[in-house]
C-alpha cells in the first residue's frame, strides 16, 4: 500500500515566476527555468523544493542545501551552492508562505471533506433558512430556522449552525464544530470542535449555591478571522463578545461572555481570557497566556507564553512572568534570583 498524498501542488512554478509573484530577486538569471513543485524545511530540502532560510542562527544552512530554490535574504545570497536559485527577499518566510498558498490552496482553505457540492441530500436544512447559491452543506450538518449561509462557505459534516446565526461568503466550518448566538463575516474558518456562542459563565450567589446569570447576548465574528479546534468563545452576558477583523486563534483557548477582541491579533494555543477583557488591536499572545476579568491589553502589547495577568498592559509594551510585569522588570528579577541562588551555592550567603 503506497503512502497517500493528501496535498498534490496546483500546478509546477519556475524560480522565475516565484521572483516576479514574490517581488523577490532572482540572482542568477540563467536559473529561471528551475522548476519548483514542492516545499520542505532548509534541514531537509529535495529535488524541485523551494526552501527559506532566515535568521543568523540558520545561516550555516546555507552551505549544505539541497533545493531547487532558495528564499533568503540579500546577505546570505552568496553561500548557496552552485546550481540552486536564489531569490532574494527582505522577508523570505512571508514570501515563502505566499508561495505555499498558491502551490497548495487546499491547505491554506480547507476543502469539503465529503466532496459533495450544494446541499447534501444527508444534512438537515431547516426550511426557513437560507442557503445561498454555490455554498456546501455536507453529510450530517445541521442548519437552524432562519439561519443564512453565504456563497463560497463550506459547512462540514455534523457541524452546527444555530437558529438565526448568519454566516458570510467564503468561509468554512470545520467538523463538529457548532455555532449559535452569533453573527458571522466573510472568509471567516472555524476549524472542527470549536463551540461558538454558549453560555458564558456567569453566575451569582444564591441561598443554596451558585444561580445562573441569564447570557443573552451575542457573539460578532469579523471578517478574515480563523478560530482553531476545539477553542470556545462565550456568547456575552448583555453586550456582545466581539472578535476582531484579521485576528487569528489558535486551539484550545477559552473566550470568555463580553470579551472584545481588536484587528489582526495573534493569540496562540492553551491561552485563557476572562470575562469583559478588551484586547487592542495588532496583539501577540503566546501559548498558556492567562488574563483575569476586565483588563485591558494595549494596542500592538506583547503577552509572553505562560504569563499570568492581573493588570492592565500599556500599549505596546511586552509583559510576561507570573504575575506578569514589564518584561525588563521579569528578567531583573530573575537575574537577581539567579546570582542570590548561585551565592547561596558557593556558601558566601549572597554577601558578594
Amino acid at each position: 500500500m503506497t503512502d497517500p498524498v493528501f496535498f498534490a501542488p496546483s500546478r509546477r512554478y519556475t524560480a522565475g515566476e516565484v521572483a516576479n509573484l514574490t517581488g523577490s530577486v532572482l540572482v542568477d538569471s540563467d536559473l529561471s527555468d528551475i522548476s519548483i513543485e514542492a516545499l520542505a524545511p532548509a534541514s531537509e530540502g529535495g529535488e524541485h523544493a523551494l526552501v527559506f532560510v532566515d535568521g543568523r542562527r540558520n545561516f550555516a544552512l546555507m552551505q549544505s542545501l539541497r533545493a531547487a530554490a532558495v528564499l533568503c535574504p540579500a546577505e546570505f545570497a552568496g553561500k548557496a551552492p552552485a546550481g540552486i536559485a536564489v531569490l532574494v527577499h527582505p522577508r523570505p518566510q512571508q514570501a515563502f508562505a505566499m508561495v505555499g498558498r498558491l502551490l497548495f490552496p487546499a491547505a491554506a482553505t480547507p476543502a469539503p471533506m465529503t466532496g459533495e457540492t450544494g446541499i447534501s441530500p444527508h444534512a438537515h436544512v431547516d426550511p426557513s433558512s437560507h442557503v445561498e447559491a454555490g455554498a456546501i452543506v455536507e453529510a450530517g450538518a445541521i442548519i437552524g430556522p432562519r439561519a443564512s449561509i453565504g456563497s463560497g462557505t463550506v459547512i462540514a459534516p455534523h457541524a452546527v449552525i444555530g437558529p438565526s446565526c448568519q454566516f458570510g461568503r467564503d468561509g468554512y466550518v470545520g467538523p463538529g464544530a457548532s455555532i449559535q448566538y452569533a453573527l458571522i463575516g466573510n472568509r471567516v474558518i472555524i476549524h472542527g470542535g470549536a463551540r461558538i456562542g454558549q453560555d458564558g459563565f456567569g453566575f451569582v450567589a444564591g441561598a443554596k449555591g451558585p444561580e445562573r446569570v441569564p447570557q443573552i447576548g451575542r457573539v460578532i465574528i469579523q471578517d478574515d478571522v480563523e478560530i482553531g479546534s476545539n477553542t470556545t468563545v462565550d456568547r456575552g452576558a448583555m453586550s456582545d463578545t466581539i472578535i476582531g477583523q484579521g485576528t487569528k486563534i489558535d486551539n484550545l483557548v477559552q473566550i470568555a461572555h463580553n470579551v472584545r477582541i481588536g484587528r489582526n491579533c495573534i493569540i496562540a494555543g492553551l491561552s485563557g481570557i476572562s470575562g469583559s477583557v478588551t484586547v487592542g488591536d495588532n496583539v501577540t499572545m503566546g501559548g498558556g497566556v492567562g488574563l483575569a476579568d476586565h483588563l485591558t491589553i494595549g494596542t500592538g502589547a506583547k503577552l509572553a507564553a505562560r504569563s499570568g495577568f492581573m493588570s492592565n498592559v500599556p500599549a505596546g509594551e511586552i509583559w510576561g512572568g507570573y504575575p506578569a510585569q514589564p518584561m525588563a522588570e521579569a528578567m531583573r528579577e530573575i537575574a537577581a534570583l539567579r546570582r542570590l541562588a548561585r551565592a547561596r551555592k558557593s556558601g558566601d550567603g549572597g554577601k558578594n
